[in-house]
């Protein structure tokens, strides 16, 4: 049976659900509008545990889930929602024992859901070019999985480029959550391997659309997609089942592409260009008759 320890993350839940999140200490005393308990009472519970704070208040003490601890992390960046996080993983097929490049780190947790998907055998690059950004992420990451030997953190920009290990290996997977992927697309197409897959999230139309043009420019990069994703919860009472009135909508757009010999997509663009070109002359001879 699991207990908590000091030090550890946990989170508070009360009747309507909602997380309060703590570290525990020993000696330190949690206070929440006004009702309080010593975490010396939680230090050795059992996850899942009933507590009681002063006034009688009722909670439950849980470790936190991934997606309920990234949502209550101390943040710098934007985080991304677990609806994204569980998404890019799979659509980016990182596998375990996968070579992954990141960027940027942000508040961690993208990274942490790569980390869980390489496992131990698998390794992740993370370029952060903020300090500020680096170090709390760092901070969460240790918090929730404490040391990762397979975590390699660079303090760099990636618009600048990427640099391989020393190892000279290619990357399996590249993702990216920055504000402008399409600059480092170049550099993604001289580090990832071939077959090897690209993903990026933006929040925006025109991003998406610049991605997906330096893709095609990259002329390596083929079977581009983009998409997104909408997360609508149900309120389910006896027999009253309906949809609940808010939903986590629109996040961000994913593109995914792989990295290819360029030979197909190059004809299949100048095929489609040709046929493009033919029928703008055939309207414009319709409009002349």
């Amino acid at each position: 049976m699991s207990h908590f320890q000091s030090g550890e993350r946990i989170h508070l839940v009360d009747k309507k659900g909602r997380q309060y999140a703590l570290t525990l200490k020993a000696g330190d005393l949690y206070q929440l509008s006004g009702h309080k308990i010593a975490h010396d009472d939680l230090i050795g519970k059992t996850d899942g545990s009933l507590v009681t704070l002063s006034g009688n208040k009722t909670m439950l003490a849980l470790r936190p889930t991934f997606g309920d601890y990234v949502l209550k992390m101390p943040r710098g960046a934007q985080v991304l929602y677990p609806k994204d996080l569980a998404l890019i993983p799979m659509w980016a097929d990182v596998y375990p024992g996968a070579r992954v490049f990141e960027a940027g780190t942000g508040s961690g947790a993208l990274t942490m859901a790569l980390l869980r998907a390489v496992g131990p055998r698998g390794l992740v690059v993370t370029y952060e070019a903020r300090e500020d950004f680096a170090r709390a992420a760092m901070t969460n990451i240790e918090r929730y999985m404490g040391a990762v030997p397979n975590l390699i953190p660079l303090r760099r920009n990636a618009y600048e480029g990427i640099t391989l290990l020393d190892d000279g290996l290619p990357f399996d997977r590249l993702v990216l959550d920055l504000p402008e992927p399409w600059q480092v697309v170049p550099h993604a197409a001289q580090v990832l391997r071939s077959g090897g897959m690209y993903l990026s999230f933006v929040p925006t139309v025109p991003q998406v659309v610049q991605t997906a043009e330096a893709l095609e420019r990259a002329t390596v990069f083929g079977m581009v997609e983009t998409f997104e994703t909408l997360l609508r919860t149900w309120s389910i009472q006896g027999r009253s089942v309906r949809p609940d009135h808010r939903m986590v909508a629109h996040s961000g757009f994913i593109t995914v592409a792989r990295k290819i010999e360029s030979g197909l997509w190059l004809a299949a663009h100048a095929v489609e260009s040709m046929g493009k070109a033919a029928d703008v002359y055939e309207e414009r001879e319709d409009h002349a008759r």
